[in-house]
């Protein structure tokens, strides 16, 4: 398996390795005891809370071997490290639509995308289309609705909270 790095900010690495901990320190020894103790009522094989709890068990361990994965190949970005007149990854930018619209997107990892809060993958299109870019230019960015032209606005490197 080819891992490529997982730019990721350290607010959306702190909030992988929490998620981590929750589920090894506090989850996965609660179902643990849950199980031990449906198996220790007999009967196995018509045990809900056994049945259940195996299942959840499977669940958090492929969550564990997922984040274990993605924490092994991030890469972590700090933006405001980083001294630059172009958008790159950790940016916080300001775009104009051909309609005069504005929209204020971050550019971050995949693992921490929220589009409602304008966190958006350098790895999407409208981020991979941005990545580059100074004040001023414009780019046309194919989306799944059709195509936009947005013009760079404002460029930060900022705390990406």
């Amino acid at each position: 398996m080819i891992v490529k790095n997982n730019y990721i900010t350290p607010r959306g690495h702190q909030k992988l390795l929490a998620e981590l901990e929750q589920l090894l320190r506090l989850e996965r020894p609660e179902v643990t005891k849950l199980v031990q103790w449906a198996a220790s009522n007999g009967d196995r094989s018509e045990n809900a809370d056994y049945l259940y709890g195996k299942k959840r068990l499977r669940e958090i361990d492929r969550r564990v071997r997922f984040l274990t994965q993605r924490l092994d190949a991030s890469l972590v970005v700090d933006p405001l490290s980083i001294k630059s007149c172009k958008v790159q990854f950790g940016a916080t930018l300001e775009v104009m639509d051909e309609a005069g619209n504005k929209k204020i997107y971050s550019i971050v990892g995949v693992d921490e995308v929220d589009t409602m809060r304008g966190r958006i993958s350098w790895q999407s299109p409208i981020g991979k289309s941005l990545i580059g870019k100074e004040v001023g230019d414009e780019v046309l960015v194919k989306i799944p609705a059709g195509e936009v032209t947005l013009e760079v606005v404002k460029i930060n490197y900022q705390t990406i909270e």
